[in-house]
């Protein structure tokens, strides 16, 4: 059985931030245990994690963003700012569980719209996203170069 939760408390920690070294992996775990523990109970973010069989198998983080956000016509947004689940418990339905779960944090906040991102190459970003209702609203090509 699925179970899906928000976590506020230390405990779930070593999961959560397992589950986002396996996405974001240019990360150290030391940076993901400070920057996680610092949203456990922090008022405009909220992480949820699920588990299958007692066993940590996804997770998702979602904040808002009073700032900018590309498309929105509100303020403020949630915004879903990561979402991964384990490779062998994909296409089970658990990122849609745990999207419903951060798109019903946000709507308690006064949040109207929810928004999210992904980098142009990720195809199975971009499918879960139109495919769970969120409608593209723009791409953005970033640059850099070095000063003198």
């Amino acid at each position: 059985m699925l179970k899906t939760e928000r976590c506020t408390t230390p405990e779930a920690l070593d999961a959560l931030v397992d589950l986002a070294l396996a996405l974001w992996p240019g990360h150290s775990p030391s940076e993901l245990t400070r920057e996680l523990s610092g949203l456990l109970n922090h008022p405009e973010a909220a992480l949820f994690l699920a588990e299958r069989a007692g066993k940590a198998v996804g997770f998702a983080q979602c904040q808002l963003r009073r700032d900018y956000v590309e498309g929105a016509t509100s303020s403020p947004v949630g915004y879903l700012e990561g979402i991964y689940v384990q490779p062998d418990y994909r296409r089970q339905g658990i990122a849609r569980q745990l999207l419903a779960q951060c798109q019903g944090w946000a709507a308690e906040q006064g949040c109207r719209e929810f928004a999210s991102d992904c980098l142009l190459e990720n195809r199975d970003s971009f499918a879960f996203h139109l495919q769970t209702g969120f409608q593209e609203v723009g791409r953005l090509i970033c640059f850099v170069k070095p000063l003198p």
